[in-house]
């Protein structure tokens, strides 16, 4: 079966996480979005339709796909599916009937449609042309709207991919491993190292540790619970959490999704966030979820302030950000990429922009960009990874797509500090 997974507007309600990346590339469960399509689909043939700003990483980094390539499209009968579309869990459907599934009035997949050639600069246009001649039917599933979506259904997309993980990873219980719950619920691969020690709790759901994971002595697993390939569990608690790969997470991480070759090695609390990947979180660093209040709480997404209808939202982190020593992260944080935020005493504010430093009470421009990708390199060489040239261009090109919103919120920013310092009537 031929698999298309396309992007629509509603990415950009996915920042900052799809500044750097496809939607489809995030995770939710064991596994990127991305795989729970193919899975879904039976897919043996896969290509893709993305923003043209992430195009080129898009190839570099899956090589497997057929990235906006207009012959590939025209080559056969494909199924085309939303980038944003968590499916159901359920046994694959007939991909042969033509229909159009739906998800409240979100297309979540299109089938027996041809790709006309202004899908891949347009698809919307194309999708309205669908849904006037493909019979609609209800998808199931959900469409994901914002970050949160995602941490919401994580515990329940790990709780799914039990049958999937003991598939492929031979389950192995290590002697010294204290197991509280059903023992068929842990599941480790063959060449994960498990300390002494280490408690593994599967009353609420399975815990997964995958191929060459470290998980050191005093460290409690509460599922549902995933830590990812060479990733190490540094003590402490992980619960209802997805651990990407190659990982250093120490202190207490509770129903938070971090992708991979990011560190929080030290203790603090991290909780209902979403962190990007190649982030370092430093000691003492500590994530508010909660208001004391009790209150829904609010996020500002797209330069726009969302009422999430949540009491519980943490903060969303974007690729490449650093915080310092004992940094306080405010309730339904939005922080970019590539920015740095340092302890100042009380909660850093809510929204800092990419490419930013929160310094002093204070939001500035981080406008040294080669300093930045010196930076970017050295880090990721460090986990054996090469900053490549499609790297530095997704990430100047992404300097200048948020100068803009940058300046504002700095300038508002500056405006607040101002008032509050009696310099303005």
């Amino acid at each position: 079966m031929r698999l298309c997974v396309f992007e629509d507007a509603g990415v950009e309600l996915l920042e900052p996480l799809t500044l750097t990346r496809p939607a489809f590339a995030l995770w939710c469960g064991a596994s990127s979005l991305l795989d729970r399509h193919r899975r879904h689909v039976s897919a043996t043939e896969i290509g893709a339709v993305v923003r043209p700003a992430v195009a080129e990483w898009t190839k570099l980094h899956c090589p497997d796909l057929a990235v906006n390539d207009s012959d590939w499209l025209r080559r056969g009968a494909t199924v085309y599916v939303n980038a944003r579309w968590l499916p159901p869990h359920a046994t694959p459907l007939d991909w042969s009937t033509p229909r159009i599934g739906l998800v409240g009035h979100q297309v979540a997949y299109v089938v027996g449609a041809a790709a006309t050639e202004a899908f891949r600069d347009r698809p919307e246009v194309w999708l309205d042309y669908c849904k006037q001649s493909l019979s609609p039917v209800e998808a199931g599933g959900t469409m994901v709207e914002y970050l949160y979506d995602l941490v919401d259904h994580n515990a329940a997309a790990l709780t799914e991919d039990e049958q999937q993980f003991r598939t492929t990873i031979p389950r192995a219980i290590k002697p010294e491993l204290a197991i509280i719950g059903p023992t068929e619920k842990f599941l480790a691969a063959a060449t994960a190292n498990l300390e002494p020690h280490v408690v593994a709790d599967t009353r609420h759901g399975p815990v997964f540790i995958d191929d060459g994971a470290v998980i050191q002595a005093f460290t409690r697993l509460e599922g549902p619970c995933y830590i990812g390939k060479n990733s190490w569990i540094v003590g402490g608690k992980v619960s209802g959490s997805t651990i990407g790969p190659t990982c250093r997470i120490g202190g207490e991480v509770q129903a938070s999704i971090v992708l991979g070759y990011s560190n929080k090695c030290h203790d603090g609390f991290l909780g209902h966030s979403y962190v990007g990947s190649w982030v370092n979180l430093a000691a003492g660093t500590q994530t508010s979820d909660l208001r004391n209040d009790y209150n829904s709480i609010r996020v500002h997404v797209a330069g726009v302030r969302v009422a999430t209808g949540r009491t519980k939202v943490g903060s969303f982190i974007g690729d490449h950000t650093k915080t310092g020593l004992g940094t306080l992260l405010n309730t339904g944080s939005v922080i970019g990429a590539f920015c740095n935020v340092l302890a100042c005493g009380s909660l850093s504010p809510p929204i800092i922009p990419s490419f930013c430093e929160y310094l002093n009470g204070r939001i500035a421009d981080r406008c040294n960009l080669g300093q930045l990708l010196h930076t970017a390199a050295i880090v990721m060489r460090r986990r054996g990874w090469d900053l490549t040239d499609t790297d530095k261009d997704l990430i100047c090109a992404l300097y200048d797509q948020t100068a803009d919103y940058r300046q504002c919120v700095i300038r508002d920013n500056e405006f607040r500090h101002s008032r509050r310092n009696g310099q303005t009537a």
